[in-house]
């Protein structure tokens, strides 16, 4: 049995500063870095000692990472592909600024969307996770560190949902938790265990 845990970064400062996340480089509050040992020592009760774990370079997801690693006995590897969606202009200003200016979404056309100037499409940002993923020899125990967004499609890749399928794809998922995905070893079936733990 494989074992996948989606794990969203704890609280940083561009959340009590409300700001524009994306690839603004934040790092994490006292209450995250708090957070993200708790997060560590449920891993290690729920049997994840040892597991690889993969996390954004962002400052917030690595440093949720660093503190699972220490709990679970692991090292960190890190890539700008599991970042968030970029939203390019936008970046580190006041979410109100952005909401003042986010472009809507045409029906015909949500892949090849950009919200923003200098903003990822929803295809260039789905793609970069799903390349990552598709190059990636899993462990029977692996660990995802990475943004909230972007891990509905950690989530849409691993029950191989097609990008061209993913442009109305949202799982909702919090900060600071984690979600657990199993694949079995006689039918190599794919299950979600739990979202939001």
């Amino acid at each position: 049995m494989k074992e996948l845990y989606v794990v969203t970064h704890a609280e940083s400062r561009h959340h009590v500063d409300n700001l524009v996340g994306g690839w603004y480089n934040s790092e994490l509050t006292e209450q995250g870095l708090k957070d993200a040992e708790a997060l560590g020592h449920r891993l290690q009760q729920w049997g994840a000692q040892k597991a690889d774990i993969y996390s954004s370079d962002l400052k917030r997801a690595a440093q949720t990472a660093e503190r699972i690693a220490a709990a679970i006995n692991s090292t960190v590897v890190l890539s700008p592909q599991l970042r968030e969606m970029s939203y390019g202009v936008a970046e580190g200003r006041p979410q109100q600024w952005l909401d003042e200016r986010i472009v809507p979404v045409a029906e015909n056309n949500r892949l090849d969307h950009a919200v923003i100037e200098g903003g990822e499409t929803k295809r260039a940002f789905v793609s970069r996770i799903f390349n990552f993923l598709d190059n990636l020899t899993l462990a029977d125990k692996t660990i995802i560190s990475t943004h909230a967004y972007a891990a509905t499609f950690v989530i849409a890749w691993w029950i191989k949902m097609p990008l061209e399928s993913v442009g109305y794809v949202n799982f909702n998922i919090k900060s600071a938790k984690v979600s657990k995905l199993i694949e079995d070893d006689l039918f190599k079936n794919r299950t979600v265990a739990f979202l939001n733990g």
